[in-house]
């Protein structure tokens, strides 16, 4: 952290609650510095980190902490139960634990995300994208073409992290549309509290079908250590910890497919490095990372003392957002052509899954879904291109998930599956 401060006022930067695409207020906010006030939703003043140095930082800092108790307006009242991004901040697990209490929580799940783990889970995701890929034709509407993230990039990483955790297909769409509700800005307050509920509700539901019907998957180990010691985890963080995996664990895949595959389309020369051998589809999958990170700000931390952070000062207790998807196009980092999709990249070092203790611990299974589905997807359809124009897609309603809610496509060419 640098020890000079910022000494002309800038007005604060205001998130817009609807979404759309970040990049060019980022590169605005970048020209200024790599530390933005900022407005969140309900007026609540915040700040956000985006230089790529300063969060790589501002992660790993020993002073930053992630449990709200230090969030200086949500322990003064100031911020009600309808706020969109209050469940970021109060929900009990991971994402909100400091020091042994996140190493304890931690522990209970990592097992089940070790290199080893994920990639004994390959043959299985190679399964079911095979699966998904046999039956995309068969969605082929009247007008030639298929949402290729309803029909493939969500049902692929949903199908696998509901697998590891024992939930019953029945609930799927309900799960991915409640967690859209959780991640989206531009809730109600009404909405938000409902949508909390009843995603609560269908977490209990299955932490009680695990219990009355145990099985090898990973709610019913949670549920044991629970039981063989009633201190190592509370019914409330049992609940928390579903909750963030169901989110993190497909969502953020969701947005990487996604966003790679628009990506590829609007670069076919990159497509045309790959298919030569000049690259591969891991490049891909981390050119993507950087590029288009699929999360853009990600809620939130707390300095527990006064910090300076490239210059400007962020108070205690301020929540502070992860400017990831700015990160990964800082010039100052990536250079002067840190805009450029180029999947020839010579380092494509990233922070967008993360840095620090809260480093994501799922990143090799979602480094290995998207790496999978990208390779059998554009072997399968060579030709794969979007049905609109980039622009004409609809963005997601966050500033927190980076993509776009449909991805139309034309499947114009099938190729042998092999």
């Amino acid at each position: 952290m640098t020890t000079s401060t910022s000494t002309s006022p800038r007005t604060p930067h205001r998130m817009d609650a609807a979404g759309g695409c970040p990049h060019a207020a980022n590169a605005r906010l970048l020209q200024e510095g790599s530390v933005a006030e900022v407005v969140l939703p309900g007026d609540v003043p915040g700040m956000a980190v985006l230089g790529h140095d300063a969060l790589r930082e501002f992660l790993a800092h020993p002073d930053v902490a992630k449990n709200a108790r230090h969030f200086t307006a949500l322990q003064e009242g100031g911020i009600p139960d309808g706020w969109p991004l209050r469940t970021f901040a109060t929900v009990q697990g991971m994402t909100t634990a400091d020091d042994a209490d996140h190493r304890r929580l931690r522990s209970l799940v990592s097992k089940a995300f070790t290199a080893r783990r994920v990639e004994a889970l390959r043959p299985r995701v190679e399964e079911l994208t095979g699966d998904l890929l046999d039956g995309l034709a068969h969605t082929v509407g009247e007008d030639g073409t298929t949402d290729l993230r309803r029909h493939f990039a969500l049902p692929l990483p949903m199908g696998v992290i509901c697998e590891l955790l024992g939930v019953d297909a029945e609930h799927h769409d309900r799960l991915h549309h409640l967690s859209n509700q959780v991640v989206s800005t531009d809730i109600g307050p009404k909405e938000a509290v409902a949508a909390n509920q009843e995603l609560v509700a269908v977490l209990g539901a299955v932490v009680s079908a695990r219990t009355g019907s145990p099985g090898g998957d990973l709610t019913s180990a949670l549920i044991a250590a629970r039981e063989e010691d009633g201190d190592r985890l509370s019914p409330q963080e049992l609940l928390g910890t579903l909750l963030l995996m169901i989110v993190a664990g497909h969502e953020t895949t969701l947005n990487l497919i996604t966003n790679a595959v628009r990506a590829l389309c609007a670069h076919r020369d990159q497509l045309d490095l790959v298919r030569a051998g000049k690259a591969g589809w891991s490049d891909v999958v981390e050119e993507t990372l950087r590029w288009d990170s699929p999360v853009s700000f990600f809620p939130f931390r707390y300095p527990t003392r006064d910090l300076t952070v490239d210059g400007t000062v962020i108070p205690r207790g301020t929540p502070v957002l992860a400017g990831y998807s700015a990160a990964g196009r800082d010039p100052r980092a990536h250079g002067e052509h840190a805009d450029r999709f180029d999947v020839a990249r010579a380092a494509a070092r990233h922070l967008s899954l993360g840095h620090g203790p809260h480093f994501c611990l799922g990143a090799p299974l979602a480094r290995m879904e998207a790496t999978v589905a990208l390779e059998r997807l554009f072997t399968r359809y060579p030709d794969l291109d979007l049905a609109v124009p980039e622009q004409e897609l609809r963005r997601h309603a966050s500033f927190v998930g980076n993509s776009v809610s449909r991805l139309p496509v034309r499947l114009t060419a099938v190729a042998d599956a092999g």
